[in-house]
């Protein structure tokens, strides 16, 4: 088997092209099935990653097999986006076998992060794993790579300091607002969403004591609940177009497919507010806030891919810290690597044991014929195991008989490895009689 990972992200493709190709989680298990039909002929083993920075298709089949998968599988991706095939490919990579392990522990670790280091990922990756395996699309291979991705990510956390050099999105959402505004504790903030993202930047702002806070949310308990940890204020989403202009600040980040704050909502917020300007930061892909809400004025509103330059750092603990976690990496990548080399030759060693059984049930049934004949024991043991041996080396003495020069040596040197390790090797000369 092997393993090919074909994707794009924020290196490779801006927020536009990346939220086409954007899956809500409930939307990754039917869509893997759907690809499962679509590859029905190789039935390869499938995941789907899926994040704001990222969407990779990860697949495992067999090497004759797995590039004739690549092209369906694109033309299957880009279907799901509504782009051509030829538009999607100028925004992909498509990695295979080592390269791609060594993709898969590079995310899984936070080293192809937009930030370094990030831990949000590792929960992501887990995610694209459970409804891999709910689809039925989860085999041996995938499952090794991405157990051996998380133990490879839990080391590089543990034996480095890869996330203590970088600036965090929510951070850096706190970092552009303390720029716009004189004093934070002077704003009222609004936060759209409940998971974990939104939390994160909500623990950010709580530590600068805006004047006061709100959640908005699509189910009501769940933003209450995470309200209700920091004092807030809890509003349905339905609230959003009636309350917008009672904000200084507002983040969002859910699962919407769709936009939720559209340019006629900011426009009347806008005029309420006497043109008082906004902080407005769309962490979500597909984004929560029309990108044409941007171009009004005093509104200052900034995407995922906006952020990439404030959460980049630089400095000599940080290099270190990622040179230390690529020879975490490598090591894996090899580890693995080796798995599937051996795992290559599984077929072999089975053919070889059915080989060997037909050979001892032909033996034994010799055997117990000359028994039933009145053989003495010492004579039918002396012909079974003189039976087998001759089964055993009739191949390999056949096969250095037909041969000479050279491949005879090579394979003269190959039969002595296979068959007398545990003793004295026999002179090449002998083997040549």
């Amino acid at each position: 088997m092997s393993v090919i990972a074909l994707g794009l992200n924020h290196t490779t493709a801006p927020v536009t092209v990346r939220e086409r190709f954007a899956f809500a989680p409930e939307q990754l298990t039917p869509a893997l099935r759907t690809l499962r039909d679509r590859l029905a002929r190789a039935t390869p083993e499938a995941a789907l990653l899926s994040t704001c920075n990222r969407t990779e298709l990860y697949v495992a089949a067999e090497p004759g097999e797995l590039q004739g998968l690549v092209q369906p599988a694109v033309q299957w991706l880009a279907g799901t986006g509504g782009v051509p095939s030829e538009q999607l490919l100028a925004h992909t990579y498509v990695l295979e076998r080592r390269e791609a392990a060594r993709h898969a522990f590079r995310v899984a670790s936070g080293l192809d992060s937009m930030v370094l280091g990030e831990p949000q990922i590792l929960g992501q990756m887990k995610q694209a794993v459970r409804e891999a395996d709910a689809a039925g699309t989860l085999g041996t291979t995938l499952h090794q790579l991405f157990q051996r991705s998380f133990s490879v990510a839990k080391e590089v956390r543990t034996s480095t300091e890869i996330g203590a050099h970088s600036i965090s999105m929510a951070a850096a959402s706190v970092r552009l607002a303390a720029q716009l505004f004189e004093d934070l504790r002077d704003i009222r903030v609004l936060f759209v969403g409940a998971g974990e993202m939104i939390e994160l930047v909500a623990t950010h702002f709580a530590a600068r004591q805006p004047r006061t806070m709100a959640v908005a949310n699509r189910t009501l308990e769940r933003g209450e609940k995470l309200a209700g940890r920091f004092g807030a204020e809890a509003l349905r989403l339905a609230d959003l177009p009636t309350r917008l202009h009672d904000f200084d600040a507002v983040i969002s980040c859910t699962a919407s497919t769709l936009p939720i704050i559209g340019l006629g909502a900011v426009e009347r917020a806008l005029k309420a507010r006497r043109h008082r300007p906004m902080f407005m930061v769309d962490l979500a892909v597909p984004r929560d806030i029309e990108p044409e809400v941007s171009q009004l004025a005093d509104i200052y509103l900034y995407t995922v891919d906006d952020l990439s330059a404030i959460v980049q750092t630089a400095g000599e603990k940080r290099q270190a810290a990622v040179q230390q976690a690529e020879a975490i990496i490598d090591a894996g990548v090899q580890s693995f690597t080796h798995w599937l080399d051996q795992r290559a030759s599984v077929p072999l060693i089975q053919a070889l044991n059915r080989q060997a059984d037909d050979w001892r049930g032909a033996e034994i049934a010799r055997a117990r014929k000359m028994l039933a004949k009145g053989t003495d024991v010492d004579t039918v043991l002396e012909s079974l195991t003189r039976g087998l041996t001759q089964k055993l080396l009739h191949g390999t003495l056949a096969e250095l008989h037909a041969t000479d020069g050279d491949q005879r040596e090579h394979l003269a040197q190959l039969v002595s490895r296979l068959f007398l390790r545990n003793s004295a090797r026999v002179p090449g000369d002998d083997s040549r009689s």
